[in-house]
């Protein structure tokens, strides 16, 4: 096998990895405990680059962490942690006198472990549960009101109402999601290390797929027809809650950007929005632009709004007034008139003929 000089012995220090080209193939070359070594650069995840991770020391010996995902592999053997089964590509490496050399071609080839389950093979292969005569309709609650909490949610009782309402005068089938109750991380911001790091399903999601936002993806873009979001105003703004989903989102979005590949196809999104104070058309306008960002259209007179008023302070008494509201019973019906109405309508466009006008990474190739 040929032997190819990537460096002087001199210039990799002890403790130290760095990047070399093999021919064309980019190698990692370490040198731990002093012994050098060599494996493949390539993450066999995501294909990040692991030159640029850090290395630790534990139980099985040094491994290099991909700065993607944090998929490892240890530098002297190539293999992952014994859990998850992946192997590295291994070069032979040769000092001859101040030169390091590499094998041309691995000694040890990669390969990815094959897992025989995917519990994610329903979002990768975007196994849709909408069609031409379905009515499903999905409400999220972004409330964060504690579980121990006995008082009422107003964005939450509108979202009920609006749910009961499709129910029983459209025949719809429905699902709520409470936030609070599903466990799931914030988003880790992949998208900011590489573009490509940002992935369908969402890289969390395929680091732990009991994330809970894995039954908001499964819902909102594989279920739904029609989504209705609640929130309450928090400081003018939608809740925590709302900007922690919205934030894992970005995978969604970003497949548009990425790969011209529009997830959410003929689907309405309308919003309930409730509050203190009154700051309902600003927080209005920045749901209806998010949600008109993945691809969801919105109804004319897209949502319903509750506020008493900037000096509206007796709060014991909001609860009541929301009760006795005879606006907010007749405007969350006719939300729901306008969202089912637009639904039917939005069946009926060819997606398979629809771009977007949104920034993409071709726009730059081009």
């Amino acid at each position: 096998m040929n032997f190819i000089p990537v460096m002087e012995l001199s210039d990799l220090r002890i403790n130290s990895h760095v990047l070399v080209t093999v021919g064309n193939r980019p190698v990692l070359l370490s040198n731990y405990e002093n012994k050098i070594s060599a494996i493949g650069n390539i993450c066999l995840h995501k294909a990040g680059p692991l030159d640029k991770g850090l290395v630790n020391k534990r139980e099985g010996g040094y491994f290099v962490q991909c700065p993607w995902h944090g998929w490892e592999y240890n530098v002297h053997n190539g293999k992952a942690p014994e859990s998850f089964g992946d192997q590295q590509a291994v070069y032979e490496v040769r000092v001859e006198g101040e030169k390091i050399l590499i094998s041309e071609k691995p000694v040890i080839p990669a390969s990815a472990a094959k897992h025989k389950d995917n519990p994610l093979e329903d979002l990768s292969s975007l196994k849709y549960e909408t069609g031409p005569g379905t009515l499903n309709v999905l409400g999220i609650s972004t409330t964060n009101m504690h579980p121990g909490i006995t008082r009422i949610s107003t964005s939450e009782e509108a979202l009920y109402l609006a749910l009961n309402n499709c129910k029983e005068q459209h025949g719809a089938a429905t699902k709520l999601i409470r936030l609070r109750d599903l466990e799931f991380r914030a988003c880790e911001g992949y998208y900011s290390i590489h573009e490509r790091a940002c992935t369908w399903p969402c890289s969390i999601s395929e680091m732990d797929p009991k994330d809970g936002m894995n039954e908001v993806y499964r819902s909102l873009v594989l279920w739904a027809d029609i989504i209705f979001v609640a929130t309450p105003i928090r400081w003018g703004n939608p809740s925590s809650l709302y900007f922690k989903m919205c934030e894992r989102l970005n995978c969604v979005q970003n497949q548009i950007t990425l790969h011209d590949r529009i997830l959410i196809k003929n689907k309405v999104a309308a919003f309930l929005i409730t509050g203190g104070q009154d700051n309902i058309q600003q927080v209005a306008g920045q749901m209806s632009c998010f949600f008109t960002d993945l691809g969801f259209a919105l109804p004319p007179f897209n949502f319903v709004g509750w506020s008493r008023g900037w000096n509206a302070e007796d709060m014991d008494q909001n609860v009541e007034e929301f009760k006795k509201s005879k606006y907010i019973r007749r405007s969350v019906n006719e939300l729901v008139t306008n969202s089912v109405s637009m639904s039917r309508h939005m069946k009926l466009v060819d997606y398979e003929k629809m771009d977007s006008p949104l920034p993409k990474r071709k726009d730059i190739r081009d």
